[in-house]
């Protein structure tokens, strides 16, 4: 059993682990992913279309089809979404093992001038980009099978050994190589907007400090008979209703928004039994607090321990995580013509500028 936080990134803490006894062993087994020691800062950004009725498939082309080049992304994965507005979402998340080769690919691959083009703003659709940029101490991950890769584990080198920072609350922070000597307190106040001419159509917002996501992802693709049940009827409906209480309710709980979108096959564009949540905190305290005692969660920890005692702890469902905790700069929060709730516009208040 190993640490999740590797050799090289381990730091004299000034801030003390959640985990006292060096001699815990937890109840099952996970593990993380592994990059490359020279590995330093990545690139997740997500792609969305919006619009007030359903959104083709195939209309993914209009980001993926600048989706090549030398410096393209390493990976990407398609998905989609209904928000409480009723407005359809067909999103893309693209993954970079840095920032300069997203910085090439924005401009040599014709993106950028068509993102930045005022046509956008003339179109049927909304959009909306949002890019984090990330330190390799600046996230964490876990995964409940160590062969099956989701999300920026794709760009990793492999995945640990067992490792033993999980299964207790406070077991996030960590497996976080910055919590070693950093408390990640969050930002007060709302997202503001950068230099937005009153009722303009496309709006950019500035990053908070210590903003804090989290993509917590389920995959029941190979589960049958009983566990399938189980899963489907008792386990996911309580992880959506949690799921849409961060997003309609959340703010109170110092969470800005939440996405619970379905995987798609990037080929067909046919509904995959996989999903995710997306969601945003003010800091990881936020996101710890919420997980750890609000009662949507609680009841989404109950159900799904019902469910593996159930199945007597063999099961083939698939879960996996990946928090980030990263600076104001390494945030880009781009919209157009998307109505007010649209992403981090929850909390900003601007003309609703989708027709």
């Amino acid at each position: 059993m190993e640490s999740a936080i590797p050799k090289h990134l381990e730091q004299k803490r000034t801030c003390p682990r959640n985990l006292v006894d060096s001699a815990y062993l937890p109840p099952f087994p996970a593990w993380t992913t592994r990059f490359e020691t020279d590995a330093k800062q990545f690139t997740i950004a997500y792609f969305a279309i919006q619009s007030k009725m359903a959104i083709d498939y195939c209309e993914h082309q209009l980001f993926t089809q600048y989706f090549q080049g030398s410096h393209q992304p390493q990976y990407w994965v398609p998905s989609s979404y209904v928000d409480a507005q009723h407005y359809h979402h067909l999103v893309i998340t693209a993954y970079w093992l840095d920032v300069e080769p997203f910085e090439l690919w924005c401009v040599e691959s014709g993106f950028q001038t068509w993102w930045t083009s005022p046509q956008r703003e003339a179109e049927k659709y909304g959009y909306f980009l949002e890019v984090y940029f990330p330190k390799i101490t600046e996230f964490e991950t876990i995964f409940s099978d160590q062969k099956t890769p989701e999300g920026i584990a794709y760009l990793a080198q492999g995945m640990s050994d067992e490792m033993q920072e999980h299964a207790y609350y406070g077991s996030m922070r960590d497996r976080l190589p910055i919590a070693q000597t950093t408390p990640l307190d969050g930002e007060k106040g709302n997202f503001a907007s950068i230099d937005t001419p009153h009722q303009s159509l496309r709006i950019k917002l500035k990053g908070k400090e210590n903003l804090s996501l989290i993509r917590s992802g389920q995959d029941w693709e190979n589960t049958t008979g009983k566990e399938r049940t189980l899963y489907v009827n008792d386990v996911e409906p309580i992880l959506r209703q949690g799921m849409d209480f961060l997003a309609n309710h959340g703010l109170a709980e110092g969470c800005f928004n939440c996405r619970y979108m379905t995987v798609l096959d990037a080929h067909t564009g046919n509904k995959l039994n996989k999903t995710f949540g997306l969601a945003y905190f003010r800091d990881l305290k936020h996101l710890e607090q919420w997980a750890k005692s609000h009662p949507t969660h609680v009841e989404i920890f109950g159900s799904f321990m019902k469910y593996v005692q159930e199945m007597n702890f063999q099961i083939n469902l698939k879960l996996f995580h990946e928090v980030m905790s990263i600076p104001a700069q390494s945030q880009h929060f781009e919209y157009i013509r998307c109505h007010e709730n649209t992403g981090l516009l929850n909390t900003n208040p601007v003309i609703n500028i989708q027709e």
